[in-house]
């Protein structure tokens, strides 16, 4: 048993896609939307490959950016010797004329209802003053398996054959490039293969460099690498392995994550949320490896450190009791004594048994006075 990876087409050259930190901000009057966020990726020349996501990730705003039809708003995005960024107008028409070919997931982008399949494709081909258009057109239909349906109008063909006929459309300029937005998404799961067929018998043959943008994480098994892009930022890389046995071919995937020049990548969310990662993690150093764990959210780090003592294992507060004291006793924290004043003690009673002292003879209204004590009896003067 030998075991083999997907073809390396690099043979030491430099990658003819580079995208470098590339920005992408579509602006309306008052809104900013920000597609692409530092966004890197290479892609080699006669790779096919494919570029995954949700929704609102960024992956249409990256195939528009790589087919000219939008400038990148910062970074850095050249296909060959172009740049995209700093490309002038004609240029960038020459390009999309004679370089790059696009697959649209609705017919009705790449399409003209009214005419035969023959005829959409070889229209291009008279726009571009292309010598022996209609040989050529036959020519791409039959590679794509519709030699006997290229006189069929569109009403007569089904969306799997109509899009059999978009990339023949895609191919009439013969370009270097083929950009293909959700292909298989309106055909069904055979029909899908059959074009998947057409996509690499294309890439093998003509050498043509093909990315595919998806949302179906399947497309792994049909294409050479994979490219997750989550938030306008390359996530994850899948490279497929072809191992050869005896009894046929064995596929399998190896899965990395990106790290870009400032040492940021984009750990799957799957495994975050397997280990509830959320706001802060630790990261070590274990040998050749780097670890990544949860962190201690909501815990202090004294009370953390507490935890870790056996001294404190034995005295743990109750949950209700709050952190601050055992704070302060790891922290050994001294409060120097001071002087209080001595206490004022308090004015005593008089006991309850006690006889109120009587009034005095001046204090008497003159009606009670025959009957007040005398001076000199058990009255006190103060």
């Amino acid at each position: 048993m030998s075991a083999a990876q997907a073809p390396d087409r690099t043979n030491g050259a430099r990658p003819y896609i580079v995208c470098d930190n590339l920005v992408k901000i579509y602006k309306t009057e008052d809104l900013e939307v920000v597609a692409l966020q530092g966004l890197d990726l290479e892609v080699q020349r006669g790779e096919m490959m494919a570029i995954i996501g949700n929704s609102g990730s960024g992956k249409s705003s990256l195939l528009n950016v790589l087919g000219g039809l939008d400038r990148p708003t910062a970074g850095q995005c050249r296909v060959g010797d172009l740049d995209i960024l700093q490309a002038s107008e004609s240029d960038l028409v020459d390009y999309k004329r004679h370089h790059v070919g696009f697959v649209w997931q609705q017919s009705s982008r790449n399409l003209v209802p009214y005419l035969t399949a023959f005829e959409n494709v070889r229209l291009p081909m008279l726009f571009g003053n292309m010598r022996k258009a209609s040989d050529r057109a036959k020519s791409l239909l039959r590679a794509v398996g519709l030699e006997d349906r290229m006189h069929h109008r569109l009403s007569q063909l089904s969306g799997g054959q109509q899009q059999r006929v978009a990339i023949a459309i895609s191919l009439a300029n013969d370009p270097d490039l083929l950009l293909a937005d959700e292909p298989t998404g309106e055909v069904d799961t055979q029909t899908a293969g059959q074009i998947y067929d057409i996509l690499r018998y294309l890439n093998r043959e003509r050498g043509l460099t093909i990315i595919i943008v998806s949302h179906d994480r399947n497309i792994a098994r049909q294409v050479d690498r994979v490219v997750a892009i989550r938030d306008g930022r390359t996530s994850t890389e899948t490279v497929r392995r072809v191992s050869i046995h005896e009894d046929g071919d064995d596929h399998t995937h190896d899965e990395f994550v990106i790290v870009d020049d400032t040492g940021r990548l984009q750990v799957p969310q799957e495994m975050l949320d397997q280990l509830s990662i959320r706001g802060r993690a630790v990261v070590d150093i274990e040998g050749d490896r780097i670890v990544i764990r949860p962190g201690t959210s909501g815990i202090s780090t004294v009370a953390a450190s507490r935890a870790a003592t056996p001294e404190a294992d034995a005295a743990e507060p109750p949950a209700d009791q709050s952190v601050i004291p055992a704070r302060v006793e790891l922290a050994q924290t001294v409060v120097p004594a001071r002087r209080r004043p001595a206490p004022v003690p308090p004015k005593p009673s008089r006991p309850a048994h006690e006889p109120s002292r009587p009034k005095r003879p001046q204090d008497v209204p003159d009606e009670h006075r025959p009957f007040a004590p005398p001076a000199g009896g058990d009255a006190r003067d103060d």
